[in-house]
């Protein structure tokens, strides 16, 4: 029997050229999608040379040049820029379903254990199970309640600090203790323990907090550029190994005496009054079976993880989404930033029903972001109001604040606007103010 194989080639060629041709013709005629002003891009790079030096005054300059809406290219990632109350409020409100998922990347899933967390989960069931969680229970009016005698005893402590220092004339690091008493307060809070209770633990979780920190703020290629995606050319991989490797035993120990705190109360030989703290909340809720979710061991740390990273960190991840809200450029009329320190905050406050008067930081307006808005606003927002202004009061009332020389207002780069150089002061007392605390 002969093979007609000229036949085949003939098939072949014809297929061939059908191929090439149809996909020509869609190309031609096919619909160029309608995307925002973009400036210049570079191969590869795409937009990331424009970001230089401090990427929120970069964009703030990309904005008053293509307008309130820009497309840029993260090395291979597409982006849009929103930089004004208006265009924020089509993101985080009228089209927030289609934005509401956070980004891939390779750092925090695997410190996450494969974003097992609730900050950078997907959004859908379990994301918004946790959401739920947070609100009801987590963070909720009643457990912040219960837990308020834990932040009161937080801030007599940092004011007697601050009393010392003013009794010794001694400069502050404003930021830096600012920092520990919220390392204290969230600690005790999640783990019913203070890091200041134990030196050598308060030392282990600093570090680990600042290595998170410095691996999840550092440019990895991997997130950025498609053909590095699988290539670990900067070495984090082992770097991130450590770490979770340090946090997982620590976290294992902390768990495992919970665990055996449980287990005496159960018996009744254990305080029973005692307030629970965050932890022992998710732990009753993975021991639960008839919870919509039942809570793993890694959901759990990567938890406690996030939330110890997101609170005492800052929060300062560089913004690495398909969308950034150019918080920086967002109402940022001249006529308010005149000069630095000439800033207006009244802009912000708002006229509500009962014609009471005050600040938006909820972002309910989209003028004044602190805390997100939308689905992914921060959930831990009442509690960040509740510490923030009781203890600007009491720095306040309690003294006052000498500085040598000016205050520097320079800004550096990161996703919560830090300060390029720390506000040292030293601290005068106006009177005794332990007794009244």
């Amino acid at each position: 029997m002969e093979v007609d194989f000229q036949g085949y080639i003939i098939l072949f060629l014809v297929w061939l050229v059908s191929t090439v041709l149809v996909r020509i013709m869609l190309t031609k005629f096919r619909t160029k999608p309608r995307l925002p002003p973009s400036p210049m891009a570079l191969p590869i790079l795409g937009h990331l040379h424009l970001l230089a030096p401090i990427p929120h005054q970069a964009l703030h300059k990309l904005s008053n040049r293509y307008g309130s809406l820009i497309h840029l290219f993260l090395g291979s990632v597409p982006c849009v820029v929103a930089s004004t109350p208006e265009m924020a409020k089509e993101f985080l409100k009228t089209h927030e379903g289609s934005f509401s998922n956070r980004p891939y990347i390779s750092a925090v899933d695997y410190l996450t254990y494969g974003s097992a967390d609730f900050s950078f989960a997907p959004y859908g069931p379990y994301w918004k199970f946790m959401k739920k969680l947070c609100m009801s229970e987590l963070l909720g009016g009643r457990t912040l309640d219960q837990l308020l005698p834990v932040r009161r005893e937080e801030l007599a402590s940092f004011v007697q600090l601050l009393l010392n220092k003013a009794k010794a004339a001694e400069p502050v690091d404003v930021g830096a203790e600012l920092m520990t008493v919220t390392n204290n307060v969230i600690s005790r809070m999640i783990m019913g323990q203070s890091c200041s209770s134990n030196e050598k633990e308060a030392d282990e979780i600093r570090k680990q907090v600042k290595a998170i920190a410095e691996l999840t703020g550092k440019f990895n290629l991997s997130d950025f550029i498609w053909f590095c995606k699988n290539l670990d050319l900067q070495g984090f991989g082992k770097q991130l190994k450590e770490v979770r490797d340090r946090f997982d035993v620590m976290m294992e120990r902390i768990i495992k005496e919970h665990q055996e705190e449980r287990k005496k109360k159960e018996v009744g030989e254990g305080g029973g009054d005692a307030v629970k703290d965050l932890l022992d909340i998710l732990l009753d809720i993975a021991e639960d079976e008839t919870s919509e979710f039942r809570l793993t061991r890694e959901n759990i740390k990567a938890f406690i993880l996030s939330s110890e990273f997101c609170t005492i960190g800052g929060y300062d991840i560089p913004a690495k989404t398909r969308l950034f809200v150019n918080v920086w450029a967002i109402n940022r009329d001249p006529n308010h930033w005149e000069k630095p320190l000439e800033f207006e905050p009244e802009r912000f406050v708002t006229e509500e029903g009962s014609g009471k008067s005050q600040l938006d930081v909820r972002g309910q307006h989209f003028h004044l972001l602190p805390f997100g808005s939308g689905r992914r606003g921060c959930p831990g927002t009442s509690l960040a109001m509740q510490v923030v202004q009781t203890t600007l009061a009491a720095m306040v009332q309690c003294f006052e604040w000498k500085v040598e020389g000016t205050v520097d207002m320079e800004e550096a780069a990161g996703l919560t606007l830090p300060r390029a150089h720390p506000l040292v002061c030293v601290p005068v007392a106006r009177f005794n103010p332990v007794p009244s605390s």
